[in-house]
């Protein structure tokens, strides 16, 4: 191979790398879960309404940069931190594949953009919603999980802001019927973090992440606080069947997916084992989009 061909296949393998390492910061595939989310509450929403394919667009675009910088500036100010977890080590700015520098103005430039394409293209409710979810996960919920559980609380809120922006989008207001979208995310979100923390407890006491409930342990009391959460899921996911605005079979699937969600809890509340909260963890990342579906496909 020349000089040539190997100066060019370097560049193309640098700039690949790099790629990957910008794509990894904005945590596409949990920005992806994200944006499905308010997805879901934009056509959920739309009932009535005139289905608007710029304010669509909008929404996945700039809702996909506004999660992706948020993840992007957790991940700057917790580098220190990702270089001492198994987890997180490899993420590039622990790896040094950019620069702190690089980081702060990509993550200004995808929040930017973001926020401009919900401002243009939305209305001023679901970006200001939008900024608000940003501003609590970066600056609240990133520095209370070295704090206390508390941070669970705080991070449902712009975890469970999805559906509520989509529904904004559609619609310019909140409604019960948002409310009740935005209530049944927040509420997965803790027997959700909480199975992480439990399965990631070695690594996040190495950092100093304090996420599980009942002083840190992994012990029956958090597990039945675990159990409490998902038990909420049952009555919560067939209130849109009970108010009308989704029918009889997503409250069906609801209800099958809620129960099967608990189940996985006793198993907790039995052995207290790292697998037993694996299978919850996984189990919770297919409950909420199921549930979502279902909702959408009766709606539709």
């Amino acid at each position: 191979m020349s000089t040539l061909g190997l100066s060019e296949k370097f560049f193309f393998d640098t700039l690949a790398v790099r790629l990957r390492a910008y794509m990894e910061l904005l945590k596409v595939r949990l920005s992806a879960l994200v944006t499905f989310s308010a997805v879901f509450g934009f056509i959920l929403g739309h009932s009535g309404q005139v289905f608007s394919w710029s304010t669509f667009v909008a929404l996945i675009a700039g809702g996909f940069l506004v999660s992706g910088a948020s993840g992007a500036a957790n991940e700057i100010k917790e580098r220190e931190y990702d270089k001492l977890m198994k987890r997180t080590q490899n993420r590039p700015l622990p790896m040094q594949v950019i620069s702190v520098n690089e980081a702060y103005w990509f993550t200004i430039i995808s929040a930017a953009l973001g926020i401009a394409l919900l401002g243009f293209f939305t209305n001023w409710l679901t970006t200001s919603l939008g900024v608000l979810s940003m501003i609590l996960y970066v600056f609240l919920y990133t520095p209370l999980k070295r704090v206390g559980p508390i941070a669970v609380l705080v991070g449902a809120i712009p975890g469970a802001m999805p559906p509520l922006l989509g529904w904004t989008a559609a619609t310019g207001s909140i409604s019960y019927e948002a409310l009740i979208i935005f209530g049944i995310q927040f509420i997965w979100q803790f027997p959700h973090f909480w199975a992480i923390a439990w399965v990631s407890d070695e690594d996040y006491k190495k950092a100093g992440f304090k996420l599980l409930p009942s002083g840190g342990q992994k012990d029956l009391n958090t597990a039945i606080q675990i159990m409490i959460y998902t038990l909420f899921l049952l009555p919560l996911g067939l209130l849109p069947t009970y108010f009308g605005f989704t029918g009889l079979n997503s409250g069906v699937v609801a209800t099958i997916c809620g129960v099967l969600f608990l189940a996985q809890t006793f198993s907790l509340m039995k052995d207290c084992s790292r697998k037993s909260a694996l299978k919850i963890m996984f189990g919770s990342f297919l409950y909420l989009p199921i549930v979502q579906i279902a909702y959408l496909l009766d709606k539709i």
